[in-house]
């Protein structure tokens, strides 16, 4: 037995194993947790029999409470004290013993004896599940309590947290504290929980009821509030006025006559609808659509063919085919007159950032046309294009029509992106709905669901892009013509930075009126060094860059007093404060000859690359490995290569291999980057042959080619991609198929200057021209 202060609280029944604040107002309490606090003694926590007594005598006090140890204790600017206790232990009142400033008690601490029956488990369980169900429909109980209980198994501390924070009647929670026997207590707080479940399920069902009503109540008084509001303003305008607005309408929209009898049926119609019907709004919103669509409105075509060039050339750079179609569809038009005319569906296939998108821009400026223009890039539904049905709420023309509805005119320049990441799903194929969209023989009569009549779309001038032409549906791109805009070399991206971006970027950057100029040389470290793209939108970021840190540096000396130097010019040597250090570096191509490792080209979205093809021979089981990130299609190149070799072996001295022992290991550098496609096969082969030769390839001459296991080098593409990365990287001696010659001719002069080339048809040529004895002396 232990003498120890009381703290006799109302409402309340702290658990052993609980932490609870408290907060203490009355003097007595106050002096108890004092004694407590001061004197490291546990604290007897015992719940009033009734809330009224401010100062309870002994007898209005429960027998039985918990024994608890002060935590902490913070005193509050209202007088008050905050403290936060924990319950360690139930605890019986031997005798309440009153001492002049606290009441204190003789306790002894009271625990259950026995051991815990089988029976425990299955009610703790079950007493888990309706707490969590309690819980979840409490309003003032977060869900987390539940879980927090999936860990405590003892059946004592797990009976004590639940019935710590279910909130119901002081004397059910006093009951339970009583109680000793765990499984006693666990059916005791099973019944209370169902009970109280049972409760709030029913004031839940009475509150969704009760918040239904009311919200119907609301619905109604709204809706009766506003009818009274509009039959007000109804009573003081003309009910006919709406009727003729819309006939003005169709008459000037001057529509074909078959489109305008279905015009004046569906206002016909309107006027005998309820004004204020959902059917009303529909047919107006369609009365809408069809007097807003250019039926006859077109822009005149400007046909003068220096101008249209002139603008083509100040926009864009280069781009000779694609400019060289835009003034033969003018001249096509100068001649032909007033003769109908079909539209035409270009397709700008190129990787991203080459300009397919301004140039559709530029076209409709040289044109003198409207340009409107949308993405179909992640497009799903069918409808997108061809347009809702009239029968379904908010149904809307497709984006054809509402385009056309924009431009104002029936012919504008109307640009379709992305036309290679059109998807299907369940809603249907978009891009079977282009068929009829980009078809010159029927798209005269292209008919949108929502309008229901055929509009002309022959005259509009459709041009889509796209990075790649697989992903786009054979027959849609049957119906296109395709003009491909491949990544922009060195030269072209100089004259382009120069005469475009840079002057641009100096504008929108506040820097015109300033002397800050690049030099030819700095500007081609920016874009060998810090760019590597097939466009020039990262040209355009570093660019950018450079003109934010030097107007920087101008507000800085502004600020600070300085004079402004006439002309600032970017030098090689104030790069690297601008841009930082590079982020790029070229192939490293060998300097010298070496056996096994031969130059091949490829093709990249960038704009072309040298790679260096290298193997080598050892003692093994004659197995061959490939790395460097090999795409299957390389691979079997690979598999060709050596396939010919062996059947050749003594064409070319390699009877002394053994081929069953010996292992051909075959690399490609930069293993990080996917390397595949068939114009690497002459290269392996001439790889594989100088190392099993032992004759070392010239590193002077770089090649491409398709071999076959016949000995034959077929034609590949990205020709001219293949020899600017050859000259770009100081290699002037490049073999290309025969076939491949008239790729090689229709190249440009300063391409083509300071370069040789050699065409062939047959491997056997290549090892002639490659291997080291073949250099001339």
């Amino acid at each position: 037995m232990s003498v120890l202060p009381v703290l006799p609280v109302r409402d309340l029944v702290i658990f052993p194993g609980v932490i609870a604040p408290l907060f203490v107002g009355r003097s007595r309490s106050l002096k108890s947790v004092e004694e407590a606090s001061l004197n490291d003694k546990n604290l007897f926590v015992v719940a009033q029999r009734e809330n009224t007594p401010d100062d309870p005598n002994p007898e209005e006090l429960y027998t039985i409470g918990t024994l608890c140890r002060v935590i902490q204790m913070v005193r509050i600017p209202d007088g008050s004290t905050k403290i936060l206790i924990e319950g360690n232990s139930r605890a019986l009142v031997q005798d309440y013993i009153q001492t002049g400033d606290y009441l204190a008690a003789d306790v002894i601490p009271i625990a259950f004896e026995g051991d815990v029956s089988d029976g425990a488990e299955p009610l703790r369980r079950a007493v888990s599940e309706q707490f969590e169900r309690y819980v979840n429909l409490h309003p003032k109980l977060p869900v987390e309590i539940a879980f927090s209980l999936s860990n405590v198994e003892d059946p004592f501390l797990f009976a004590d947290i639940v019935a710590s924070h279910i909130q119901v009647k002081i004397s059910d929670k006093q009951e339970l504290l009583e109680l000793l026997d765990p499984e006693e207590r666990l059916d005791k707080l099973l019944r209370i929980l169902l009970r109280e479940t049972d409760l709030l399920e029913m004031e839940h069902s009475i509150h969704d009821r009760v918040r239904r009503e009311i919200e119907r109540n609301n619905k109604e008084y709204y809706l009766k509030e506003q009818m009274k509001a509009i039959q007000a303003e109804l009573g003081q305008s003309d009910p006919s006025s709406e009727f003729d607005e819309l006939l003005q309408k169709i008459k000037k929209a001057k529509m074909p006559k078959d489109v305008e009898k279905k015009a004046r049926l569906e206002l016909e119609r309107l006027s005998k609808m309820p004004h204020m019907s959902a059917e009303a709004t529909v047919s107006r919103t369609y009365i809408e659509w069809l007097a807003d669509m250019p039926w006859k409105k077109k822009s005149s075509d400007r046909l003068d063919l220096g101008i249209a060039k002139e603008v083509l050339d100040e926009d864009h750079y280069g781009l000779d085919e694609v400019k060289e179609r835009i003034l033969e569809f003018l001249a096509v038009q100068r001649l032909s007159e007033n003769k109908a005319r079909r539209g035409q569906v270009l397709c700008f296939v190129g990787p991203p950032g080459v300009g397919k998108t301004s140039l559709g821009k530029s076209i409709a400026r040289a044109l003198n046309r409207k340009f409107v223009n949308f993405s179909l890039g992640g497009m799903r539904d069918e409808a997108e294009i061809r347009g809702h049905r009239r029968t379904y709420i908010g149904s809307m023309p497709g984006r054809i029509i509402q385009k056309l509805k924009q431009a104002e005119v029936k012919n504008p320049v109307m640009l379709m992106d992305e036309i290679d990441k059109v998807g299907t799903d369940f809603r249907g194929d978009p891009s079977s709905a282009l068929l009829e969209v980009l078809d010159p023989e029927q798209n005269n009569l292209f008919t949108d669901h929502f309008l229901e009549v055929p509009f002309d779309l022959s005259q509009v001038m459709f041009i889509t892009t796209a990075n790649v032409t697989h992903t786009i549906p054979r027959p849609l791109l049957d119906r296109m013509e395709i003009i491909s805009i491949p990544g922009y070399v060195v030269e072209e991206k100089l004259h382009i930075a120069e005469r475009h971006l840079w002057p641009k970027i100096l504008d929108d950057n506040g820097l015109s009126r300033y002397d800050v100029s690049i030099s030819e040389q700095v500007m081609k470290t920016v874009i060998t060094e810090y760019t590597r793209e097939a466009g020039v939108r990262n040209l355009d970021r570093q660019l950018s860059k450079i003109a934010r840190k030097v107007a920087t540096k101008i507000v800085a000396d502004q600020e600070a007093g300085k004079k402004i130097p006439k002309r600032i010019s970017i030098s090689n040597a104030s790069l690297k404060q601008y841009l930082g250090a590079p982020k790029l570096h070229g192939t490293n191509v060998p300097k010298r000859d070496a056996i096994g490792a031969a130059l091949g080209l490829a093709w990249t979205e960038s704009g072309g690359d040298v790679l260096v093809i290298e193997s080598a021979a050892m003692k093994g089981s004659g197995r061959v490995t490939c790395t460097g990130n090999l795409g299957e299609i390389m691979q079997e190149s690979a598999q060709t290569a050596l396939g010919y070799l062996r059947a050749n072996s003594a064409k070319y001295k390699l009877s002394s291999v053994e081929w069953d022992k010996t292992d051909i290991h075959i690399h490609v550098p930069e293993g990080a980057i996917p390397k595949d496609g068939p114009s690497a096969g002459v290269t392996l082969a001439l790889s594989v042959l100088s190392v099993l030769s032992k004759r070392a390839v010239r590193s002077d001459i770089a090649m491409t080619g398709e071999l076959t296991l016949r000995g034959s080098v077929l034609p590949i593409g990205g020709v001219r991609e293949k020899i600017l990365a050859a000259k770009r990287n100081g290699i002037y001696t490049v073999i290309v198929p025969k076939e491949n010659k008239v790729d090689v001719d229709e190249l440009a002069d300063w391409a083509r200057d300071g370069m040789t080339f050699h065409y062939v048809t047959n491997v056997s040529e290549v090892f002639k021209l490659t291997l080291a004895d073949a250099r001339k002396p």
